[in-house]
């Protein structure tokens, strides 16, 4: 019964219920949609930090990443034999890495090496898929180079070309030996395209004189978020003398560019729905004014205050239920096309390098549950603080005094 005439009473003022409800769902809809492009913002800078180089979680021994000394590697065999079984990592790639001298036609630069099983690298990374020209490495040969745009440029190669290397190799010898150039990629982030030389694991594993060895293994696991639980159940599993990180450990500026992206979202929903809630109080504040004298009766009848405060709470959550339908049905409808095909805006923009990520010129969303179910949630529970402080007033209401309204 009480349900029955809270509904009943939402629509007295239509015109003002309306225009609530409007605001409501305009809101909400478009909380989604702002959600779900931060989501695909925040998916496009981790994947660019994480796929196009160190991947989502990285084995080494303890101390390599930051001192990156040729002599500190690792048996990578029963390593693997762990990893296989773990179902939440979807790929690994041992790799060893160097630094040397790369010469080509026009000059002389200082790179970084990066040896890999290309059939196991390209599960982890992406470098293998961001070729401008060319060919990705094979798996069965030896001798191959992948070099980035700009190193490229500077050196004054192309594909099909040779590169000159020299360096220091474990045993203390000068090696040097030359790479035929199969492709060039370029994944927008100028510290790979500038410095980076990808090669074979095992043509660099005997330039360096490292038979069988390698300095880290890199993993890429189905749920980048999870990296740090992953890389915490691994550590119990190895050799405590390895370090496991998760990229949130290798990247600081990742994890920080990731909260502040948490900070923006929460301000973005703090705004939004403190307009909601101006809103829907002052409807309830108006209409309580305009049902004075109708709460003055029913409380002269006998109606408890409880039973008027339960009346204007139902009013409002029934507020709120219609407009957390009605924003999540019109968000879906303004989410959907933006998660299919997305709007690019490469011909005004370039792409921004932010917190080790890389931000693309183009807007598209994700779908992620908790964009849809928490804005909802949310709603409704403004709709019900928002209706508080009127059901509270029209509850304390004194009959005499409530009969004297017009």
């Amino acid at each position: 019964m009480l349900l029955a005439t809270a509904y009943r009473n939402l629509w007295r003022n239509r015109r003002r219920t309306q225009l609530t409800l409007s605001a409501m769902i305009l809101s909400s809809s478009l909380l989604i949609l702002a959600l779900g492009i931060f989501s695909g913002m925040l998916d496009d800078m981790l994947a660019s930090a994480t796929e196009q180089y160190h991947g989502h979680v990285v084995i080494s021994a303890r101390g390599y990443q930051d001192s990156h000394d040729l002599y500190a590697t690792l048996d990578p065999v029963p390593l693997l034999e762990i990893l296989r079984r773990r179902p939440e990592i979807l790929g690994f790639s041992p790799r060893l890495r160097g630094f040397g001298l790369a010469s080509g036609a026009k000059a002389s630069r200082p790179v970084e090496l990066l040896g890999v099983d290309p059939g196991a690298e390209v599960r982890v990374t992406t470098l293998s898929h961001q070729l401008e020209q060319g060919a990705p490495l094979n798996a069965g040969g030896t001798g191959q180079a992948l070099i980035g745009r700009g190193l490229a440029e500077k050196l004054g190669l192309k594909v099909g070309d040779s590169l000159v290397l020299f360096t220091q190799a474990a045993d203390g010898s000068l090696a040097n030996d030359l790479l035929r150039i199969t492709g060039i990629f370029a994944t927008g982030d100028s510290r790979r395209d500038n410095n980076l030389v990808l090669c074979q694991l095992a043509w660099l594993q005997n330039f360096l004189v490292l038979p069988g060895r390698v300095h880290e293994i890199s993993l890429r696991i189905a749920d980048p978020l999870e990296a740090e639980k992953t890389a915490a159940a691994l550590r119990t599993l190895v050799d405590p003398e390895l370090e496991i990180l998760d990229w949130g450990r290798l990247l600081p500026e990742m994890r920080e560019a990731v909260a502040s992206f948490d900070v923006s979202r929460m301000i973005i929903v703090l705004i939004l729905y403190a307009a909601t809630a101006l809103g829907i109080l002052n409807t309830f504040f108006m209409s309580v004014l305009e049902r004075s004298r109708e709460f003055g009766i029913l409380s002269a009848l006998g109606m408890r205050p409880r039973r008027i405060l339960s009346l204007i709470l139902l009013e409002a959550g029934l507020l709120g239920l219609i407009g957390l339908a009605g924003g999540t049905a019109l968000g879906l409808l303004l989410t959907w096309p933006m998660a299919a095909v997305g709007i690019d805006l490469s011909a005004t923009l370039t792409a921004v390098t932010y917190g080790g990520g890389t931000i693309l010129p183009r807007l598209h969303a994700e779908f992620v549950a908790a964009n849809f179910w928490l804005p909802a949630l949310s709603l409704f529970l403004v709709s019900l603080a928002a209706g508080l402080p009127p059901a509270r007033r029209a509850a304390r209401l004194k009959p005499v005094e409530a009969l004297r309204h017009d």
